[in-house]
């Protein structure tokens, strides 16, 4: 498949995070507005520019990026918060970096999956009475509270949405997406 990507599900629109909201309202603004910008990063790009690796040795691509955030997604929400016993998408042994390599992988199904897990996200993230609710993390070997998972994966998308940038420069040149 080469043809273009499509933004699609809500998540095309980037809406800047509250200034003087509530704590909560602000976490999931600056999370949102994360997600959306890996999509802005990703759209109107073909598969093919979506494989396009940054540099020898890394696998990084854009579809590497939405594999990998779909995997953060739902290890957070999904696995940890909400205590589902399930395993990940494309890396069941935990191995984050198997979601990287996008070589082959489909950009509409790896598009679907994200966005199927953000909406997992925001469903768990909703239903929760309080940001000081806690899970036990096996990664950080802590209870940990959704503030604290909130506030791990805004770090994490900026700091993917960093790469994305420079990727998607190094794709068609474009900047400030």
């Amino acid at each position: 498949m080469s043809g273009i990507v499509v933004p699609v599900d809500g998540l095309a629109e980037r809406v800047s995070p509250p200034v003087n909201g509530s704590e909560r309202e602000s976490l999931r603004g600056h999370l949102d507005f994360h997600r959306a910008t890996l999509l802005a990063k990703c759209a109107g790009l073909t598969t093919e520019q979506l494989r396009t690796k940054s540099s020898p040795p890394s696998a990084l691509s854009l579809l590497g990026l939405v594999r990998h955030m779909a995997e953060v997604e739902r290890a957070w929400f999904r696995r940890t918060f909400a205590g589902e016993e399930i395993g990940l998408v494309w890396s069941p042994e935990g191995d984050f970096q198997v979601a990287y390599d996008a070589a082959r992988a489909d950009a509409r199904e790896a598009f679907a999956v994200w966005q199927a897990e953000v909406a997992h996200a925001r469903r768990i993230e909703a239903a929760a009475a309080s940001l000081d609710e806690t899970a036990w993390s096996p990664r950080w070997e802590a209870e940990v509270s959704l503030r604290a998972i909130m506030l791990h994966l805004i770090h994490d998308y900026a700091r993917h949405n960093g790469h994305a940038d420079l990727l998607r420069e190094g794709v068609d040149g474009a900047v400030g997406v």
